[in-house]
């Protein structure tokens, strides 16, 4: 009963939050699978950020969706939450774990079930007008869950848009 409340007040909080403070992240990169039969390529990426459900003075956490798209048609989509810790000089970075549904374009690039988990670590800069760009290093596997976990990993470059505000 206690978590139920607290995670009532959490999303009460997270859905009081100004509009400014969510935000879209658009990412373009290089995806690299471990197996060698896979086929590495482009990975276009689009996250949702919604607004913190909790801010400290260095520390935020928020809930988040990702959909990610390799150039090969490999497609991931996941939700979970972030983390961003501020830095000096309007550094910041950010942190991410999103569950999710992963679909193979081909034998290759099977990571082994479809059940799979992107972890995220991105250093970055925001602006002045809210915007920020961010380099991350990502990866995807299923965490062993799965009789093969061969996973991926990407790099990619992403710009930051507030939303509302």
């Amino acid at each position: 009963m206690k978590h139920t409340a607290l995670l009532a007040g959490a999303l009460s909080a997270a859905i009081a939050m100004p509009a400014a403070a969510q935000e879209v992240v658009l990412g373009i990169g290089y995806s690299d699978y471990h197996r060698e039969a896979a086929e590495d390529g482009a990975q276009f990426a689009l996250d949702y950020l919604h607004a913190p459900f909790h801010e400290g003075r260095i520390l935020s956490a928020r809930f988040g969706a990702t959909l990610e798209a390799q150039e090969t048609g490999d497609v991931f989509a996941g939700v979970g939450i972030s983390g961003v810790i501020d830095l000096k000089n309007d550094w910041f970075i950010e942190n991410s774990v999103m569950p999710g549904a992963y679909f193979e374009s081909s034998a290759g690039n099977d990571l082994g079930s479809t059940f799979e988990i992107r972890t995220l670590l991105a250093i970055g800069k925001r602006f002045a007008n809210g915007k920020a760009v961010s380099l991350a290093f990502s990866h995807k596997s299923n965490a062993s869950t799965a009789d093969e976990n061969p996973g991926v990993n990407s790099l990619t470059l992403r710009w930051h848009i507030p939303l509302g505000g």
